[in-house]
């Protein structure tokens, strides 16, 4: 018969392995909400956040440049001394007023001074306001289509990140799931095994057993005690590497939901790397490419733009109607000969636009392999979860079967020991392997960019 503390690890034992879907539809929820947590703590993510709302900013930018531009500008100019010009009023003028005053008898008519007029402006402002339109530029329409994809790159920046956060988070919460189930296994094991050391030592002093067995369940407690502290340790730093994906306290407690099934066959990922961040980066950055291509081509187009001066400029600070001025222009501008310079950039984008071709073909590639691995670790994982089920359901027969028989007292306590020790190292291996299953299945998660971030 099975006593009191071996049901109670029996029972432990099934309550990790039996399949529950009702938690684990809990268990994801809990995950889920963990994710959700990290994702919108994490520092990494914020910093790229500010980079996209920057790129956000430069778009605005680049739209801004096909408005019109109003600026300001005024100059004030005093000046003494310079070059000249000589006017000889005098020598022009002076006999022709001497004649007019003789004829009229008068002295209406003064005599001039010859003027000497600088050419630096003495005294003179000149303040206008410029309004100026491009009306024809390539290189605009290109930079802003720049500026677009560039902030579609960030984005896909930002889903990456989480992607690889989303991974980590999980994974951190199978290992912290897979270390504190270890615990429980152990800590009921140390329950039975103590529970062995006192009916051990009663035997012994009551002359139905020897030492030998007294000492080899003593040596099994102290051995038990030792994988507890091992597995409460791992258990600890598997807290802290999740609490810091958390941007929390390392020490803040972690909701724990029993996970005890595979996952189903049909949630498993597909073959299709389509959806994976890095691929969604170089097509976008072979777009940008092709626009800076054009860019460097648009010298071909000629810049057309207009310009109004709205203004006034006088001497001595005056303004009234003979002050004020407009001034309207069109400009072109045509860029025919650069000794190369164009051909040179068209040449480089050209290049590099292989070369990003290049490196698509090669990491596309290079996902599909890392899938097919993922995908080939995670056969072999639910292969030996499946094979340590099996071989917990045999030791626990072996168990309960050697524990009859020792009690019937036709086999030693050495050989119930060993039925115990491989009980419990099946149970430990059933839980590594279910937990490991999970983290190969997020692991193609990863690989194939199924987990649905948003």
């Amino acid at each position: 018969m099975i006593n009191k503390n071996q049901k109670k690890l029996l029972f432990c034992c099934l309550s990790i392995f039996l399949f529950s879907p009702a938690e684990l539809t809990h268990a994801q929820s809990t995950l889920d909400n963990y994710i959700q947590q990290g994702i919108e703590s994490n520092q990494s993510i914020k910093q790229q956040s500010f980079i996209l709302e920057k790129s956000v900013y430069a778009l605005g930018e680049a739209k801004s440049m096909f408005l019109p531009n109003v600026a300001f500008s005024t100059t004030y100019t005093k000046a003494d001394g310079g070059r000249t010009i000589d006017f000889p009023t005098g020598d022009l003028l002076n006999g022709v007023y001497s004649t007019l005053n003789q004829l009229t008898g008068s002295s209406s008519f003064p005599q001039l001074q010859n003027q000497s007029i600088l050419l630096n402006p003495d005294n003179f402002y000149d303040a206008k306001f410029r309004i100026s339109q491009p009306i024809l530029n390539a290189e605009l329409g290109y930079n802003r289509k720049i500026k677009s994809k560039q902030i579609d790159l960030q984005k896909t920046e930002i889903l990456l990140y989480k992607r690889e956060l989303v991974k980590e988070i999980k994974t951190a919460y199978y290992n912290y799931l897979k270390a504190t189930n270890a615990t429980k296994i152990y800590q009921s094991y140390l329950t039975l095994v103590t529970e062995g050391e006192r009916v051990n030592k009663k035997l012994f002093e009551n002359g139905k057993i020897n030492r030998t067995a007294v000492i080899r369940s003593q040596n099994e407690v102290s051995k038990i005690n030792a994988s507890i502290i091992a597995s409460q340790k791992t258990e600890e730093s598997a807290q802290y590497y999740f609490n810091f994906l958390l941007n929390r306290p390392l020490t803040e407690s972690i909701v724990i939901d029993d996970i005890t099934t595979l996952p189903e066959e049909a949630q498993l990922p597909n073959d299709n790397i389509s959806n994976r961040e890095e691929l969604s980066k170089l097509k976008i950055s072979k777009d940008i490419n092709n626009d800076l291509t054009g860019l460097a081509k648009s010298y071909l187009i000629p810049k057309i733009g207009a310009s109004l001066d709205l203004g006034s400029q006088a001497f001595d600070w005056k303004f009234n109607q003979k002050t004020r001025y407009y001034l309207f222009g069109i400009s072109l501008e045509w860029n025919l000969f650069a000794f190369g310079k164009n051909t040179y950039r068209i040449k480089q984008s050209i290049a590099e636009q292989q070369a990003i071709t290049s490196q698509t073909d090669y990491v596309q590639q290079q996902l599909l392999t890392e899938l097919k691995v993922r995908q080939a670790n995670m056969e072999s994982a639910i292969a030996q979860h499946r094979a340590a089920q099996s071989q917990l359901k045999t030791s626990q027969t072996y168990y309960s079967d050697m524990s009859k028989l020792y009690k019937e007292g036709i086999t030693i306590y050495i050989e119930l020991l060993d039925a115990q020790n491989q009980w419990i190292d099946a149970q430990i291996k059933s839980n590594i392997t279910l937990f490991d299953t999970w983290i190969a299945y997020t692991a193609i998660e990863r690989a194939n960019a199924s987990f649905n971030i948003q």
